[in-house]
């Protein structure tokens, strides 16, 4: 797989996991509870996908780390969401084992990304 088609699916991947992010929210109880968990789940779901976008834009490798910081930070946070849902028993493991385990990934991948881009000034 060359970097453009890389890039491609890691759009599409980002993407798919906003709408399932957006689906979930859509499911949750309605208890007071699961809607500020799931809109802070959607906050940070939705901008992973908006700035890996950016990340695809980046001007230069400064720019590409920093938003590439973003998304890390925020698939962590994701995850975050996604694990107090079930460990706060609000949404049982097996609806979201799939989509946590994506998060996962999508994090992994994006975490060596980011340590594998060469900046000057990285501290």
């Amino acid at each position: 797989m060359d970097k453009i088609e890389f890039v491609q699916q890691m759009q599409k991947r980002t993407k798919e996991f906003v709408l399932r992010s957006i689906r979930l929210f859509r499911s949750l109880p309605k208890t007071e509870e699961a809607r500020i968990i799931g809109k802070q789940l959607l906050r940070s779901s939705t901008s992973v996908g908006a700035n890996y976008r950016a990340v695809c834009r980046a001007r230069s490798q400064a720019e590409y780390f920093a938003k590439q910081s973003i998304v890390v930070e925020e698939t962590d946070e994701s995850l975050f969401w996604l694990e107090l849902l079930v460990e706060a028993e609000i949404m049982p493991e097996a609806k979201l084992g799939n989509l946590m385990a994506e998060v996962s990934e999508l994090l992994a991948i994006f975490s060596t990304a980011r340590k594998n881009t060469p900046t000057e000034k990285r501290r």
